[in-house]
């Protein structure tokens, strides 16, 4: 059933391949762009299928040679054949995750908030730090970030950070940082040096093109306002922050990072696509609301996705029941293990839901 799925994935790149050659689609720029996508699309699988097919014919040709070998060619033979049914086996399981249906959001740029949630200063404090571990992360996955509004607190923590990751592969390794994350740690205001629990909420968000969410401007309410820094103190003699309700939803998004209205404004702008095109994307939500609480939560200590514990060194993904105690090098930026697994976990699910269906 899989040959076959796949003979017909062949016969088709073969067909784009044809006709993206003729002088016709050359002459048609559209069409031209249409089959050069379909035509990368099909190209790692139908290279993934030849592969297979040519280790499936080494394995049948090792097997008749061993049949008629002398004693001492059984061995080698015997070595290749186990190789190519060892490779085959592998290229089919690349095949079967190569043909699971693509994620919407894949390639596209993300937007990402943290937000302190539970324990006051101390979980502002432990959102700088998460802040900090993407900004490292981003750095080592040579992802570009682009800060959209940061709200410091009075401790130099995060009261809240907005920003953008910028690369093909930004959405496949920040889409599962989404949830309550929870520290247990002794805080810098603590005194008598016990160990508190907090919580930060991370929300990421698939970047929306204008295309992608069509927004009348008659559903926007538009307010300007003097920004403010820590503790409430006005930072600006002009009204440059603003602040954009979107009426049928209720999604308020308030910027003022920029010191010009117009710059606050495109930026609130961005933040509010993504948040319609998320809602858009999820079946079974009826209002952004469910669809943010579904990551984020109420922000409680008991909705979190992944603990991180100093005292023990220890970051627990509770999601994959994966826990890693190499907690500095986490903070420090090296999330490829735990965004591996979740990423494995993932194609795991959709492997088994495929079969199911």
């Amino acid at each position: 059933m899989l040959d076959d799925r796949l003979d017909e994935i062949e016969a088709e790149f073969q067909s784009v391949e044809t006709r993206l050659a003729s002088p016709e689609t050359s002459a048609d720029p559209t069409l031209l762009r249409e089959l050069s996508k379909r035509h990368k699309e099909l190209a790692e699988v139908v290279d993934a299928y030849r592969r297979l097919k040519a280790a499936r014919d080494d394995a049948v040709a090792a097997t008749e040679l061993l049949e008629m070998a002398d004693p001492d060619e059984r061995d080698e033979l015997r070595s290749e054949v186990d190789r190519s049914q060892r490779e085959a086996a592998s290229l089919e399981d690349e095949i079967q995750a190569l043909l699971l249906p693509k994620d919407p959001n894949d390639g596209r740029n993300v937007i990402v908030e943290i937000r302190g949630a539970e324990g006051g200063e101390e979980a502002n404090l432990f959102a700088r730090d998460l802040y900090d571990m993407y900004l490292r992360y981003a750095q080592n996955r040579k992802l570009k970030v682009e800060v959209i509004e940061e709200q410091a607190s009075e401790r130099d923590g995060l009261d809240e950070v907005v920003f953008k990751v910028v690369g093909k592969d930004a959405w496949s390794r920040f889409e599962h940082e989404g949830g309550v994350h929870r520290v247990q740690r002794v805080p810098v205001t603590e005194a008598k040096g016990r160990i508190h629990t907090s919580s930060a909420t991370v929300t990421v968000l698939p970047e929306a093109d204008e295309v992608d969410v069509d927004i009348d401007p008659n559903d926007l309410k538009i307010d300007v306002y003097r920004s403010s820094g820590p503790g409430g103190q006005s930072v600006n003699t002009t009204d440059s922050a603003v602040r954009i309700t979107h009426l049928p939803t209720g999604i308020v998004v308030a910027m003022q990072d920029e010191k010009s209205q117009i710059q606050n404004r495109a930026k609130a702008m961005l933040v509010l696509r993504s948040r319609l095109l998320k809602a858009a994307q999820d079946a079974h939500a009826a209002e952004v609301g469910d669809l943010r609480r579904s990551q984020v939560g109420g922000g409680g200590r008991s909705e979190k996705i992944r603990t991180y514990n100093f005292k023990e060194s220890r970051v627990t993904d509770h999601r994959i029941n994966l826990t890693l105690y190499k907690l500095d090098a986490v903070l420090g930026g090296d999330l490829d293990e735990i965004v591996d697994a979740l990423m494995a976990a993932k194609r795991a699910r959709q492997l088994t839901d495929e079969a199911g269906g």
